[in-house]
């Protein structure tokens, strides 16, 4: 046993070295060589393991993102996923390998007209075929749900299992892929006589670069992602993030039954619980959250501590909150590109220096306004932070005054 648990913690120093190496400039092909000779097969498991470690003692999740790719073409045929447990069907990492295969079909339709575009003369008009992949490529948009399974669903309880630099660095490539997919929209709208060779450099520049950052991503989702989350995670924490796929919706994909877990689940409601007293009058918990889900807002309050605590779950919700991120470090409920100015208003709040920010954007029509308030008591303390969310778009229309009663259908 203790020779095993040597050859793991070898293979794992070995594989930051290697890692390190990349990051020092040595080409990933040298470095493949180099796992093949000294490594044979690395554990998923110990991927991970390492660049944990490689984050802990102080490299860069951005460096590490910067050079993900370069990590997996170094390691591409080497990872080990033999000791992965079975996938039971319907399972969520059953669901997410089975998008990714509707995913990949949509990528073999991609690759098929480029070949079409390749094979004909430059001069050629070739809008139909640009056509062509403007279609496959607004398939390809539906990859967003599938991410945002991993993000709000999946990551958090990597999380909770202090599996924590990996997710990061992850959803970082999420947000490459979408970066991406949003580029090569304007080519296919602002070139409608397009020739072959306008395509063919089309290809080049954006098209082919997204499909493989996504063909990438599937890669380490298969290897290591999805098998070290079989390996870790119980039951009932995959009761609970499958109890909320649908809230989030399938990608190019639906499934035709349900995951039944190990264990009985009790489908029947909690009793009613003891009224909640305020200052100025008490409420039964049910009179409470349907309060809050009325309230033409969406609600959610972050703790002190940065961890989210409570949202409100109202019909008409802006942005979605499934039930996994509570409990959540709030930092991880945003892109890193963005986790910056959540640590900044978060910092001036708690400081004193500041008790608002306020932010307001179009998003799929809608005019959004978000505020984020300091919540203190009455000592003046930092509790938490309340974000506040709401559609302002029917109260810049408002003209006039309404002194009569009539209904909003």
């Amino acid at each position: 046993m203790s020779e095993l648990i040597n050859n793991s913690r070898n293979r794992i120093d070995e594989l930051k070295s290697l890692i390190k190496k990349i990051h020092e400039g040595v080409s990933p092909e040298e470095t493949k060589s180099k796992l093949i000779e000294k490594l044979g097969a690395v554990p998923y498991g110990e991927v991970v393991q390492a660049e944990e470690e490689l984050i802990n003692e102080g490299l860069d999740r951005e460096e590490i993102l910067k050079f993900c790719d370069l990590h997996t073409q170094a390691l591409k045929g080497n990872l080990d996923s033999e000791f992965s447990k079975p996938v039971p069907p319907n399972h969520p990492v059953d669901i997410f390998i089975k998008e990714n295969r509707e995913i990949e079909k949509v990528i073999d339709g991609i690759k098929h007209i480029f070949h079409e575009v390749k094979k004909r003369p430059g001069a050629q008009d070739s809008n139909d075929l640009l056509k062509a992949l403007h279609e496959k490529f607004n398939l390809l948009m539906d990859i967003e749900k599938h991410y945002l399974k991993k993000e709000n669903l999946l990551f958090p309880y990597l999380e909770k299992h202090e599996v924590t630099g990996p997710p990061m660095v992850m959803w970082g490539k999420h947000d490459e892929v979408r970066s991406f997919l949003k580029s090569c929209f304007p080519l296919f709208e602002n070139n409608p006589d397009a020739t072959a060779e306008v395509v063919n450099g089309f290809i080049e520049l954006m098209f082919e670069p997204t499909v493989k950052a996504i063909e990438e991503m599937i890669y380490k989702e298969e290897k290591i992602l999805f098998p070290m989350c079989i390996d870790l995670l119980n039951e009932i924490e995959w009761y609970e993030i499958a109890s909320q796929f649908d809230e989030v919706g399938y990608c190019l994909y639906s499934p035709e039954g349900k995951w039944e877990p190990g264990f009985e689940v009790d489908n029947q409601k909690v009793g009613q619980s003891d009224k909640v007293k305020f200052e100025n009058g008490s409420l039964s918990q049910e009179e409470l959250e349907g309060i809050l889900n009325t309230i033409p807002v969406d609600i959610t309050f972050v703790d002190k501590d940065d961890k989210v605590k409570f949202f409100s779950h109202g019909g008409n919700r802006i942005f979605q909150r499934p039930k996994a991120v509570l409990g959540r470090q709030v930092q991880y409920c945003h892109p890193p590109s963005s986790v910056h100015i959540v640590n900044q208003i978060l910092e001036d709040f708690k400081s004193g220096k500041q008790s608002s920010a306020k932010f307001w954007i179009n998003f799929q029509g809608m005019y959004v306004h978000i505020a984020y308030y300091a919540v203190r008591n009455s000592e003046g303390e930092y509790l938490g932070t309340l974000e506040v969310t709401q559609d302002i778009n029917e109260y810049k229309k408002l003209e006039g005054e309404r002194r009569i009663l009539q209904y909003d259908n």
